[in-house]
C-alpha cells in the first residue's frame, strides 16, 4: 500500500448549482425565443457579409470562455440579485427606442444587455463580476461598424495620395477619386479597410485576453488591434496602387488585388500578435480571482439563497413588456395622406428634367420629383415622405443614398455636412458632388423636414422619430433633395442657386406636411 498524501488536494464545492444554472439557461433561451425577430437579424447580416461572419462564433466562444473558469465560478455562491431587474428595464427601454426607430443596431446591443442583465438577477453580482470578460464578449456578435466606412474611405485615400505625392507622382484628386500617370482609381467600400478593422479588433480582444493578466496590458494591446489595421490597410492600398504603376497597369488588378492585400494584412497581423507575445502572462493567475479553500463544515449562520423562480419570473416580465408595446405600436392603422403637392414660388417655374440621375430613396409613402427653372437657373426637386417608421420604410435608412457604389453612370465624388445661408438664417445640409460619365456635375444638398424643423444629424433624427413613436405622437418625416448643375470653377453660383431655391420653397413644403391626417 503506498502512503497517503499529507495534504488531499482540494476540490471547490459544485453543490447548489443544478437548479441555478437550469433556470438561468431556460430564462436565456425564453427570452432569445421572446427577441427572435432582433436575433434573426443578427443572423442575417452573418450570413451574407464576410466582415461579421465571425458572429457565429461568438456564442460559442464565451460558452469556452465560461467553461475554462468553470472551478473558479463553482466557487462562487449562486444568489439571486433583484437590482440586475434594473438594467434588465433599462435595457429594454433601449430596445424599444431603437424597434420604434427602426435602428437594429441598437436594437441588438439592447437584447445582448437584457441577457446579461438576466444572469446577473438570476446569479448575482459576484457571477458577473468572474465571468465578467466572457459576458462582455458576447456583444462581438452584434453587426457593427459600417457607420465607419466613410471615415474610413477618406483616410485611406488621404494617406495612398499623400504618399504617392512622397514619391513623386502626381496625383489629381477629386473626393475618394484619384488619377496618376498610369490610370485612374477610386477607394470604395471594399477598401474601406472595415473587414479588416473588425477581424483585428475582434480576435485582438481575445488574444490580450487570454494573453495578459494585468488591465493595463490588455487594454493597450486592444488599442494597438483597432490602430494598426487601420494604417496597416492604408499602407495595403499605397502598395496595390504602386504594384500597378510600376508594372503598367498589369499588377495588383483584378484577382490580384485581393491576394495581395489579404497576404500584407495577414503579415502585419501576425507581426502583431507576434509582438505581443513578448510581454505574455498567460501563466500566471488571474488578479483578484478566489484561491482554493479547504471546505468547511456549514453554519447555521449562512444566509439562506433567495428563491431563483420568482425572480426569473420577474426577469421575462419586466423583458417580455417592451415587445409587446412595440408590437401594439405596429398594428396600427397608417396615417392618410393625400398626394404629395407644392406650389412654386419665388418666381420658379416647373420645367423639363435635366438630368438622369436618380437619387436611392427606398420605401417612401409618397414622393414628388420635378424640376423648376428660374432666370436661366435649374433645380431638381426631390421629396420623399415616410408617413410612419416601420422596417424597410424609414426616413433615415442605410439604403438612402445619393448613388450606389460603382454606378456606371455616376459618381459621388464628394459627401460631408456644411453649414449655408437659407433664407438669411445658417442651417446645415448634406451637401453632395455628382460626376456624371457625360461630363455633368451636380451640386446636391439634403436635409429632414421632421415636426417642421430642419434635421441632418442621422442620429438625432432618428432618436426623434423613436421618441415620438413610443409616445404616441406623429412619427412623419419628409426627406428634400436639391440640385443643381454647375462647373468645376463655378460652385458659388450654385451654391447660390439653392440656396435662394430652398428660401422660396421651403414655406410650401412644409404646408404639404399639414395635410397628414395624425396617427
Amino acid at each position: 500500500m503506498s502512503a497517503l498524501p499529507e495534504t488531499l488536494p482540494v476540490t471547490p464545492p459544485r453543490t447548489g448549482w443544478a437548479l441555478p444554472a437550469g433556470v438561468t439557461i431556460g430564462v436565456l433561451l425564453i427570452l432569445t425565443a421572446i427577441f427572435w425577430p432582433t436575433f434573426l437579424s443578427m443572423e442575417e447580416v452573418w450570413a451574407r457579409s464576410e466582415t461579421f461572419a465571425h458572429g457565429y462564433l461568438i456564442v460559442p466562444i464565451s460558452i469556452w470562455l465560461i467553461w475554462r473558469k468553470r472551478d473558479e465560478l463553482a466557487r462562487i455562491r449562486p444568489r439571486t440579485d433583484l437590482r440586475g431587474l434594473f438594467l434588465l428595464a433599462a435595457a429594454g427601454v433601449g430596445w424599444l427606442l431603437a424597434d420604434a426607430g427602426s435602428v437594429n443596431v441598437v436594437a441588438q446591443f439592447a437584447f445582448i444587455a437584457m441577457l446579461i442583465a438576466a444572469v446577473w438577477t438570476l446569479l448575482g453580482a459576484a457571477f458577473v463580476r468572474a465571468a465578467f470578460f466572457p459576458l462582455m464578449f458576447l456583444f462581438f456578435a452584434v453587426p457593427m461598424g459600417e457607420f465607419l466606412i466613410q471615415p474610413l474611405m477618406g483616410v485611406t485615400a488621404d494617406f495612398t495620395v499623400s504618399m504617392l505625392q512622397a514619391t513623386g507622382i502626381p496625383v489629381y484628386r477629386e473626393g475618394t477619386f484619384f488619377s496618376i500617370p498610369s490610370g485612374d482609381w477610386s477607394v470604395v467600400e471594399g477598401c474601406s479597410g472595415l473587414r479588416y478593422l473588425i477581424a483585428s479588433v475582434t480576435l485582438g480582444v481575445l488574444y490580450a485576453y487570454l494573453t495578459y493578466r494585468s488591465w493595463k496590458r490588455r487594454v493597450l494591446f486592444s488599442v494597438a488591434a483597432m490602430i494598426v489595421p487601420v494604417f496597416a490597410n492604408s499602407g495595403r492600398a499605397f502598395m496595390i496602387v504602386m504594384i500597378a504603376h510600376l508594372s503598367d497597369m498589369k499588377l495588383a488588378l483584378g484577382v490580384d488585388h485581393y491576394i495581395y492585400g489579404w497576404v500584407f494584412f495577414g503579415i502585419v497581423m501576425l507581426l502583431l500578435f507576434w509582438i505581443g507575445g513578448f510581454w505574455r502572462e498567460d501563466g500566471q493567475a488571474e488578479p483578484g480571482s478566489p484561491q482554493p479553500v479547504a471546505p468547511t463544515a456549514v453554519t447555521g449562520t449562512a444566509a439562506a439563497p433567495r428563491p431563483i423562480l420568482p425572480a426569473a419570473l420577474l426577469a421575462l416580465g419586466v423583458a417580455g413588456l417592451w415587445p409587446l408595446y412595440a408590437h401594439w405600436l405596429e398594428s396600427r392603422p397608417l396615417p392618410d395622406m393625400p398626394a404629395l403637392q407644392i406650389e412654386a414660388a419665388g418666381g420658379w417655374q416647373p420645367a423639363e428634367t435635366f438630368t438622369t440621375w436618380v437619387p436611392h430613396w427606398i420605401g417612401a409613402d409618397r414622393q414628388l420629383r420635378r424640376a423648376y427653372a428660374q432666370a436661366g437657373h435649374q433645380v431638381l426637386l426631390e421629396m420623399n415622405y415616410y408617413a410612419t417608421q416601420r422596417q424597410g420604410a424609414e426616413l433615415v435608412n442605410s439604403q438612402n443614398y445619393m448613388i450606389r457604389q460603382k454606378d456606371p453612370a455616376w459618381s459621388n465624388v464628394d459627401e460631408s455636412i456644411v453649414s449655408v445661408q437659407i433664407g438669411g438664417s445658417a442651417r446645415q445640409v448634406r451637401q453632395a458632388r455628382m460626376r456624371g460619365s457625360n461630363g455633368q456635375r451636380l451640386l446636391v444638398w439634403q436635409w429632414n423636414l421632421i415636426d417642421q424643423r430642419p434635421v441632418v444629424n442621422d442620429y438625432l433624427a432618428k432618436l426623434i422619430l423613436a421618441l415620438d413613436r413610443v409616445r404616441l405622437a406623429r412619427d412623419d418625416g419628409l426627406s428634400v433633395l436639391i440640385a443643381t448643375p454647375y462647373q468645376n470653377t463655378d460652385i458659388h453660383t450654385a451654391t447660390a442657386t439653392l440656396a435662394r431655391f430652398a428660401a422660396d420653397m421651403e414655406p410650401g413644403m412644409a404646408r404639404s406636411l399639414d395635410q397628414v391626417d395624425g396617427p
